[in-house]
């Protein structure tokens, strides 16, 4: 598994800016939802290093999530060149997360 999620992450604007593929994953350590996602979400990504990965460290007074209207754990959301493609919250499956890495590749 990745590193933790993040407490100092980008602002909206740094991920608005960044170019390429970008996954922003919101969620935390502590979270159950989050490490049982983990299951699917890791293999899927482990072989794109093309696409920047961001584990954002989401709660209460974390102006990213916010700004991303994150309601639930983890919340995955793909971003092309700043613009959102996709989002997947709460994966069941690899086939989810890998779904809408195809929505990035389109």
């Amino acid at each position: 598994m990745n590193a933790g999620y993040l407490e100092n992450q980008p602002n909206r604007d740094e991920v608005d800016a960044m170019a390429g593929r970008v996954v922003v994953e919101f969620g935390t350590d502590w979270c159950g939802y989050c490490r049982a996602a983990s299951r699917f979400v890791e293999p899927a990504l482990s072989d794109r290093p093309d696409i920047t990965r961001i584990r954002a460290e989401d709660g209460k007074g974390r102006p990213l999530g916010r700004s991303f209207r994150v309601k639930l754990w983890p919340t995955l959301v793909f971003l092309r060149d700043g613009e959102e493609v996709s989002r997947v919250v709460r994966p069941g499956s690899r086939e989810a997360v890998e779904e809408a890495i195809a929505a990035l590749d389109a």
